[in-house]
C-alpha cells in the first residue's frame, strides 16, 4: 500500500484530522492531479472536472483540521484515490 493511499485511508476515518501533516495533504493533492497556486500562505488547488476548489493553509505543520474535512468530502463525492 503507498503512502498516499495510507493518507487517503486516514482521512477517510476521520479520526486524526488535526494530526495530518500539511506537506503530506499537499502532496496527496497533487498526486491525485490537482494544481496548485501559492499566494502568501494560501494554497489553492484546483482539478479539471471538479467544481470546488480547496484552499488550504498549515498550522505549524499540520493542516488545519476544518480543511482536512473539506478534503475528505471532495475525496468522497468524486471518489478519488480508488483507482489505485
Amino acid at each position: 500500500m503507498s503512502k498516499h493511499q495510507k493518507l487517503i485511508q486516514q482521512i477517510l476515518s476521520g479520526r486524526a484530522d488535526a494530526n495530518i501533516r500539511f506537506d503530506d495533504l499537499r502532496g496527496l493533492l497533487i498526486h491525485l492531479g490537482f494544481s496548485e497556486r501559492t499566494r502568501g500562505s494560501h494554497h489553492h488547488f484546483r482539478k479539471a472536472g471538479l467544481e470546488e476548489k480547496l484552499n488550504l493553509q498549515c498550522d505549524g505543520n499540520k493542516a488545519k483540521a476544518y480543511q482536512v474535512k473539506q478534503v475528505r468530502a471532495v475525496i468522497l463525492k468524486y471518489q478519488l484515490g480508488a483507482d489505485e
